[in-house]
């Protein structure tokens, strides 16, 4: 039996799970910027990153106002202007008069160009997908320059398997010899390295912790430049990058107050390497994953879930991807397919789906002997419930903390000052 939406119509839904969106307005904390769920979400990412520079409210609502919901296009052409503006006014001699200047105007142009980015990986030999890129890095790398200790980027080999990890370092003290807290904080299936500058290093840094950010396959920088796409044994990107801390930052580094950070999918990730990478003191998951699959594939309708546990892989992918190449799919779920084929770097949904089964934590979760920081989201739509099977996992090695209200967004969007604020006082507490 053929399916279509007629019949079927949460297929258009099902890739909901492959992105943080908005709760329906009825239901949303908070007033939603667009009338689009996952243009809300993608607004409310770029707003919440103006607590650390990383963004101007304004020119913010600007560009949502002339956004067309539902137009990718749309989307990308209001930030790719907006960040052209504001490249050139990072640019303006005039604007270098001291490091703060400098690094704001870069970060939120980093941001913008990032923006500009993120809905347009349908097509993967666009050129946007590259230019856009060493645009954001570029800028990105003007900003790290100008700050008080500028940041360092970094490459290293992985120990196992043929990639290259890249990396940034910030350091908290100028001392040769401070041996301070140390953050190495990851994201997951969509946000880049960048971002955690804004979710995690600024508040780190202010708070006296040096933190190293990093990518491994899969992730924004490493899948354009390495073709890679991700990789279940995220141990063999972990421990590379403890490896480069505790031998090339060893002097400022309290290796007895070494954290892992892992953020959305990289609460997963976070979670698998830290079962074997024995010299890291302490994981702050934000939030809690216990099964990939699971979640993703509790957006299928039973009957779809069926075509494809049942191995009827072909006529899976035919309708789903005639689905998105006739415009039928949500924004959710069209970005979720585009987004989620080119991060796993395949072109079959089953191939994907069959991918994110390797990716579970309870074969491993007994070799977690560090205590956990298990964060959780009144509004989690992509894994609920995950986190409290983490912390049931873990026992008293893990604490539960509930996000309520508007803090409740998938990883706390755009309520940056609460989520940091829980975890350093956890961390604070533990370590």
């Amino acid at each position: 039996m053929k399916l279509t939406l007629a019949t079927h119509p949460i297929l258009a839904a099902w890739m909901l799970s492959l992105t943080a969106t908005a709760a329906n307005d009825s239901d949303s904390p908070t007033l939603p910027l667009s009338t689009d769920s996952a243009f809300n979400f993608q607004l409310l990412i770029t707003l919440g990153d103006a607590i650390t520079g990383g963004a101007d409210i304004g020119p913010v609502l600007g560009a949502a106002k002339n956004i067309i919901p539902g137009d990718f296009s749309s989307f990308s052409e209001q930030f790719y202007a907006l960040a052209n503006d504001t490249k050139a006014q990072a640019a303006d001699p005039e604007n270098a008069y001291d490091g703060i200047n400098v690094r704001e105007t870069w970060f939120s142009a980093s941001q913008y160009f990032r923006r500009a980015d993120i809905l347009l990986h349908n097509d993967w030999d666009n050129p946007l997908l590259t230019s856009l890129w060493a645009e954001q890095t570029a800028a990105f790398d003007a900003a790290i320059a100008a700050l008080p200790i500028p940041g360092q980027r970094v490459r290293f080999p992985a120990t196992k398997g043929s990639f290259t990890i890249d990396a940034i370092w910030y350091a908290a003290s100028a001392s040769p010899d401070a041996k301070l807290p140390t953050l190495v904080i990851g994201n997951g299936f969509d946000a880049a390295q960048e971002d955690s500058y804004h979710y995690f290093v600024a508040s780190a840094l202010a708070r006296g912790w040096n933190c190293i950010t990093y990518e491994g396959p899969g992730q924004p920088t490493i899948r354009r430049e390495q073709e890679l796409g991700f990789i279940p044994d995220w141990e063999n990107v972990v421990t590379p990058v403890v490896d480069y801390v505790l031998s090339e930052k060893a002097n400022v580094v309290d290796e007895n107050r070494l954290a892992l950070v892992g953020n959305s999918f990289g609460g997963y990730l976070a979670a698998r390497a830290v079962a074997f990478e024995s010299r890291i003191s302490a994981a702050v998951l934000v939030d809690g994953v216990w099964d990939l699959y699971a979640g993703y594939s509790a957006q299928l309708t039973p009957d779809i879930r069926a075509i494809y546990e049942a191995g009827n892989y072909s006529q899976f992918d035919q309708e789903l991807l005639s689905l998105r190449a006739a415009g039928k799919l949500s924004s959710d779920a069209a970005w979720g397919v585009d987004y989620g084929l080119w991060a796993f770097n395949t072109h079959s949904p089953s191939d994907f789906f069959d991918q994110t089964k390797k990716y579970q934590l309870e074969s491993v979760v007994s070799q977690i002997n560090v205590p956990v920081f298990v964060g959780s989201a009144q509004f989690e739509n992509i894994f609920p419930g995950q986190p409290q099977q983490v912390k049931d996992a873990l026992g008293d090695k893990a604490t539960l903390y509930l996000f309520n209200g508007t803090a409740g967004y998938h990883c706390q969007t755009a309520a940056g000052q609460e989520m940091t604020r829980a975890v350093f006082a956890w961390l604070n507490k533990t370590l």
